[in-house]
């Protein structure tokens, strides 16, 4: 499953109500670690981008975001409010090779099939440099299922996540912790973990 429809069809739906309720007066701190690890200028990914408000945090700091979303209404929103240049790709039309210094998923991969992850994760250390980051949030747990949205989730283990980037040839370098209300109303325990591609991944 590349693209759930459903999914994709309530981010379409709901893609102001999204926008509205991730908007924020300065980056995270996961982001503003991020974006800290980048050299001057880098070039860097921003997958599943929502409304686009971290890439436009990322060209704030001198980066070359490259902002991709499988929801049209999230892109359309992400260019309408930024003028970040973001376009409709999944996570099967990442095929770049050593492309970008750094690949930020905030809570996006969390929408794949689990027997997907690791084909995804493989991906995305191809399109690092070598010493190149990963910055992953997901969603804390077993299974998978629909929230109340009708959106897709499946739910990871953090040593289980761990081990996934280990074999994509990850190496992580932290791992932050916690919950937070969603869209959905439920609050959901997640992971967000930095991870530096090894040389020999």
């Amino acid at each position: 499953m590349s693209v759930d429809p459903e999914t994709r069809a309530v981010y379409d739906r709901k893609a102001e109500d999204y926008a509205r309720m991730v908007r924020s007066e300065k980056p995270s701190g996961a982001l503003a670690e991020f974006i800290g690890l980048m050299p001057p200028g880098a070039r860097v990914l921003d997958l599943g981008c929502g409304p686009a408000d971290a890439a436009a945090a990322m060209r704030d700091a001198g980066l070359r975001p490259d902002a991709i979303d499988a929801s049209p209404g999230m892109v359309e929103i992400a260019n309408r409010t930024h003028d970040i240049g973001a376009r409709c790709a999944t996570f099967d039309d990442l095929t770049e090779e050593a492309a970008y210094a750094g690949v930020w998923a905030s809570f996006s991969l969390l929408h794949a099939a689990r027997d997907d992850l690791p084909r995804h994760l493989a991906a995305i250390a191809r399109s690092l440099v070598d010493g190149g980051h990963l910055t992953i949030g997901m969603k804390v747990g077993e299974g998978g299922g629909r929230d109340s949205l009708g959106r897709f989730y499946v739910y990871v283990g953090v040593a289980e996540l761990e081990g996934m980037l280990h074999d994509a040839g990850l190496s992580v370098l932290s791992k932050r912790e916690g919950a937070e209300r969603g869209m959905a109303g439920t609050i959901d325990p997640h992971v967000i973990m930095l991870a530096r591609k090894t040389a020999d991944g």
